[in-house]
């Protein structure tokens, strides 16, 4: 049978739709090019371990090194729950192992100075590390002295037990020791802060083991602040689970420890003086000292990036994630430190292949235990407008899901992010 000129060309087309079709798959089979560049990563919390692991994933040419001092690394997210006794300390321990395992050199020292010039970190033990892209991701440091009188030593009798580890073991020790009809005091900083939910969620847990092994003993929130997280949503638990238990004084009302007396157990307020039983001091907070040192942190404390990279504005080459950076309105959070540890790891590859920086959106979630059983949590969704991190309106606006289902996500959230952030098999109880 004859074919016409026009079948054969719709025939034709066809053949050759296929074969380019084909060609795309094979070319998207294709490995990547190797990448010969070397990726620095200093601080092994949420942030840096999440961006090594990222960056490893994303290109497994990459020669990806971590240095942390500490070979295990214990999470804030859930340490409420270690002071009251639903968790052991080694529930919320991970270690590098999940990191190694994915191809990550992990170098267990600490970087004493960092030359941005020649592009190298000088290591407590003496080693050299030269690297192309370097990310910093020191986390916090407590500002000793304020308030006044707040120190390392009056630490270990008034644990602030933000940063999680032996603090939180002082501060769970003291509370289970506390005569009944004892005072908790939760001092809570002005200006930004890690996990600003944190002191809320911690006040809620302790009156509930209050309420079970000394239920005549009390806990006073003494906040700098004249608002809070979720306030409606706490307080209005407060009223039905904990009534008279939890008293909440906002600064307006005299509420900001300016002194505390750790001899003698009292805090010192503008206008009065309180003696306590169980002193949980929170101090101000700034970004780590090397974040200082290599020139990373602006004037005010923290440390500005160009919010597409979270590429530092002061330092060429050097990206900044995590609490220590400037990403308003994002909270300083585990889920946010995530978040932009993939969006760096994703930048520092494009940047390294000479190709466009994907655009970013970032997710954060922050859930706070009420009870064992009930929680709450705070959503945000940011993406990147005019410049700008921004939130996108109504992404705080969550299904609904009830308190006892917000407690059961807070768990599985948990266990995701802390495999997505140091791999498998990190638990130093597995």
């Amino acid at each position: 049978m004859g074919v016409s000129r026009r079948s054969f060309l719709r025939r034709s087309a066809g053949v050759a739709a296929a074969a380019a079709g084909v060609l795309a798959r094979v070319h998207a089979r294709q490995p990547r090019p190797p990448l010969k560049a070397k990726v620095l990563v200093v601080g092994g919390g949420f942030a840096g371990s999440a961006c090594a692991l990222a960056l490893r994933h994303l290109h497994p040419a990459l020669n990806v090194t971590l240095v942390d001092p500490d070979d295990r690394y214990v999470t804030c997210p859930m340490s409420n729950s270690v002071l009251v006794g639903l968790r052991d300390l080694e529930s919320i321990t991970v270690t590098r192992r999940g990191l190694e395992h994915a191809g990550v050199t992990y170098v267990h020292d600490r970087v004493s100075s960092i030359d941005t010039g020649l592009r190298r970190a000088l290591l407590a033990g003496g080693a050299l590390l030269a690297y192309d892209r370097l990310v910093v991701a020191p986390g916090i440091r407590l500002r000793w002295g304020m308030p006044e009188g707040y120190d390392e030593a009056a630490a270990l009798i008034m644990p602030h037990a933000w940063q999680a580890g032996p603090q939180t073991q002082i501060l769970a020790a003291q509370l289970r020791a506390m005569r009944d009809g004892g005072v908790v005091a939760i001092s809570v900083p002005a200006g930004p802060m890690r996990c600003p939910p944190g002191p809320f969620e911690r006040a809620s847990l302790i009156a509930g083991f209050l309420r079970v092994n000394k239920p005549r003993a009390k806990v006073l929130i003494f906040d700098a602040n004249n608002h809070f997280p979720k306030q409606d949503t706490f307080t209005d638990a407060w009223h039905v689970l904990y009534p008279g238990m939890i008293e909440w004084i906002p600064v307006t009302e005299d509420g900001a420890v300016v002194r505390v007396a750790p001899a003698a157990m009292t805090l010192y307020t503008a206008h009065a003086a309180h003696r306590i039983d169980v002193a949980n001091i929170i101090p101000p907070q700034a970004p780590g000292v090397l974040a200082v040192q290599t020139g990373l942190a602006s004037d005010h404390g923290w440390c500005p990036i160009k919010p597409q990279t979270f590429e530092s504005s002061s330092v060429d080459g050097v990206h900044v994630i995590g609490d220590a950076c400037i990403a308003d309105p994002m909270p300083k959070s585990a889920s946010a430190a995530s978040a932009q540890a993939k969006q760096c790891a994703r930048a520092i590859v494009a940047l390294l292949e000479g190709s466009e920086v994907p655009a970013p959106y970032y997710d954060s979630v922050c859930y706070s235990l009420l009870e064992p059983r009930k929680g709450l949590s705070i959503h945000g969704r940011f993406r990147v407008a005019e410049g700008l991190i921004q939130q996108v309106r109504g992404s705080e606006d969550a299904a609904p899901a009830t308190a006892a289902q917000e407690a059961r996500n807070a768990d599985h959230w948990f266990r995701r992010i802390v495999q997505d952030s140091f791999g498998r098999a990190t638990f130093a109880s597995s």
